[in-house]
Formats: C-alpha cells, sequence, structure tokens
C-alpha cells in the first residue's frame, strides 16, 4: 500500500477510460453518462426513467463493471417486501443464535429495477440506505460497503402497474435522465456490438478499481466553488420556487446536490474548480425531479425540465475568472503568472497495480 498524489489531470484520464470502458458493451449518449458518472463523483444516486428496452438496465451494469465495483439487481414487484431489500434476522439452528441475513443491497451498485412497480413502502426501504448509507434492522444498524450507489430505473408513470414516487424518494436521486431511443447509427452499432459476441448481455472488464472511485470521490470533495456559483445554484432554485407552475420548487437538500454534481463535473473535465457551464450543463438533470408541478401544469404537459430552462433563461449567469474561487478548505498559491492554483493534494492508500492504473489507465489492457 503507497500514498498516491491524484491530479485533477490525472483523474479526468481515468474517468475518459471508464467512458470508453462503458461505450464498448453500451449505446448511450455521452451527456447522459456525463451525469451518470458525476451523480456517482459525488457520492449520489440516478433515476432513469425510460421505456422498456432501451438499455437501462445494462447500462447499470456494465457502469459497475467498468470501475470494478460489487453488483447486485433488485427486481421491484407489487409483492416485494422492505426485508427482501435490506436483508433480515435469521435463525441459525446449529449457531443456536439469531444472525443478520444481508440483503441485495448490500454492494456497492444496486441496481433498483422498475422501483416504480413495487409499493411505497418498500420503496421507503431504500431512503435510509440512500441517505445514510446504512440499514436498520431490528434495532441495529448495518453499514452499506463504500462506496455505495443507487441506480434505479423506472417505466414512465403512465404504464399499467406502477406506482408514483413518493417526493422524498425522488428527493435522494442527485441526477434523473433518460436515454430515448438511440438514432439511425446507434441501433446499427448496437447490432454490430451484438453480431460480435456469443452472449445475450453484454459485459466488460474494469478499468479501475474501487479504491480508484473512492480517491475520485475525495477529489471531488476539494473542488473549489467560486462564491458567486454557489449563488448562481442558489438563484435557479428559488426562480423555481417562484414559477407559478411550481407548487414546489428545488428543495434546499437539491441545491447541495446540485452543487456536489457541479463539482463532480469539474473532476470529469480535470479541473479543481466550478464554473458556471458546469451548473447550466447539469441543471436539468440534477434540478427537474425536485419540483412538483401544480395540477393545471401538469394537465397542461408541463414538465420539470420546463421550469428549469425557463429559470436558466431567466437568471445571470455571472462572470467568473478560472481559479479566482474562495479557498473552500483548501490552500492556493500564486503561479508563476500570478494566478491561483490548488495546492492541496488528495492523498488515498491504494494498492500498486492501481497507481499505474491512474497514472496511465490507457495501460491497464485496453
Amino acid at each position: 500500500m503507497n500514498e498516491t498524489n491524484v491530479t485533477p489531470d490525472e483523474a479526468a484520464t481515468a474517468v475518459r477510460t471508464i467512458l470508453e470502458r462503458i461505450e464498448e458493451a453500451a449505446v448511450v449518449d455521452r451527456r447522459v453518462l456525463h451525469a451518470m458518472l458525476a451523480a456517482v463523483l459525488a457520492r449520489g444516486h440516478v433515476l432513469l426513467e425510460d421505456v422498456p428496452g432501451t438499455g437501462k438496465t445494462v447500462t447499470a451494469r456494465v457502469i459497475a463493471e467498468a470501475m470494478g465495483l460489487e453488483f447486485t439487481r433488485i427486481q421491484f414487484t407489487p409483492d416485494l417486501l422492505p426485508s427482501d431489500v435490506t436483508g433480515s434476522t435469521v435463525y441459525d439452528e446449529h449457531a443456536g443464535e439469531f444472525e443478520f441475513a444481508k440483503g441485495p443491497v448490500f454492494a456497492n451498485v444496486v441496481l433498483a429495477d422498475e422501483i416504480n412497480r413495487a409499493p411505497p413502502k418498500t420503496q421507503a426501504a431504500l431512503l435510509e440506505a440512500m441517505e445514510e448509507r446504512q440499514v436498520s434492522v431490528d434495532g441495529t444498524t448495518h453499514d452499506l460497503p463504500r462506496p455505495f450507489v443507487v441506480i434505479a430505473t423506472q417505466n414512465p408513470i403512465e404504464q399499467e402497474g406502477t406506482f408514483r414516487l413518493p417526493e422524498a424518494q425522488r428527493d435522494r436521486f442527485s441526477v434523473k435522465t433518460s436515454f430515448g431511443y438511440p438514432d439511425v447509427d446507434g441501433e446499427m452499432g448496437l447490432l454490430e456490438r451484438r453480431a460480435n459476441r456469443r452472449t445475450l448481455s453484454p459485459s466488460v472488464d474494469p478499468a479501475v478499481t474501487p479504491d480508484s472511485v473512492r480517491v475520485l470521490q475525495m477529489l471531488t470533495e476539494t473542488v473549489a466553488v467560486d462564491e458567486k456559483v454557489r449563488r448562481y445554484i442558489v438563484e435557479l432554485a428559488r426562480e423555481t420556487r417562484r414559477d407559478g407552475r411550481a407548487e414546489i420548487g428545488v428543495s434546499p437538500r437539491g441545491v447541495q446536490r446540485v452543487f456536489e454534481a457541479a463539482r463532480a463535473a469539474a473532476t470529469i473535465d480535470g479541473r479543481s474548480y466550478v464554473t458556471p457551464d458546469d451548473v447550466k450543463r447539469l441543471a436539468q438533470p440534477t434540478m427537474a425531479h425536485h419540483i412538483v408541478l401544480t395540477t393545471e401544469a401538469t394537465v397542461e404537459g408541463i414538465e420539470g425540465r420546463d421550469v428549469v430552462r425557463d429559470a436558466l433563461e431567466t437568471v445571470d449567469v455571472p462572470g467568473v475568472a478560472p481559479n479566482s474561487d474562495e479557498s473552500d478548505g483548501t490552500n492556493e498559491s500564486a503561479d508563476a503568472d500570478g494566478s491561483s492554483v490548488e495546492t492541496e493534494e488528495v492523498s488515498e492508500p491504494l494498492p500498486e497495480a492501481e497507481e499505474t492504473a491512474l497514472e496511465n489507465p490507457a495501460d491497464d489492457g485496453v
């Protein structure tokens, strides 16, 4: 075990390798993958809404494989019980005592497939896990693995046999996005991949290890956000609350999720600071699902992203010079040209093999 200092450029290279590995098996718009990886690096969760057959399940599994993370899939059904998700206490006859049998939620990446086909009580079983990274069963708390990410899929609410996710549940997701149907080239590429493999479901080799993901998450926590950019996030949220079509605008928790995702976007791009473009790029996938529309707006076909789009057009974009940010807990020094640069380094013990993967991910067998 050695101490490894990871720079923003090295982090961006590692993320790029992860993206390329995912795209070997899945046909997904790069902007959607960017938003999903931003949620992972921000220690958040992802909600995918789309019609069946668009690749939601495959993409979730491939993301876990590309990051070397343990993956489990929970098929949500109307008869699924909370204990089927979290686990339960069972009696061991041989030992003569009760012991906890872990449920499928004990993994790094948990796919909650078709989450809105289960009743609200079972959906709520994920609440503590998503927010606290732990589950409580029979008065005992059990920690979940780190990193821990829930990727939930749901069919459109108009589909038969679905239950609407409670507001408290939706508020726990950092990002909500959809794939849509691929274009002609995308579907042709899908058939090409299928023709070149002998298995029904695609898979990929890991590009990094779980330790790498933890390092990337730590690096994301050090990304600085200028006060003007913070104010920009707050004003966007407040504008959604003033919109007459919104019964409830973006919550304070939602504001924090935008902040965290914007820092992750900077990490993906190899920067140690957030720009207003990071916020604008992720505004809709991080804000729209936090908005509760009025009945009239719903009847008129208005969506949360419409409210966010109008907020983006209304709120002035701040002018922020690169690295002219608040320290945000990091140390800064002047570069040779007088500009401010970050001097804090993130250290995390990694396996020796992983040092090479982060320094030059392209050499790990791609």
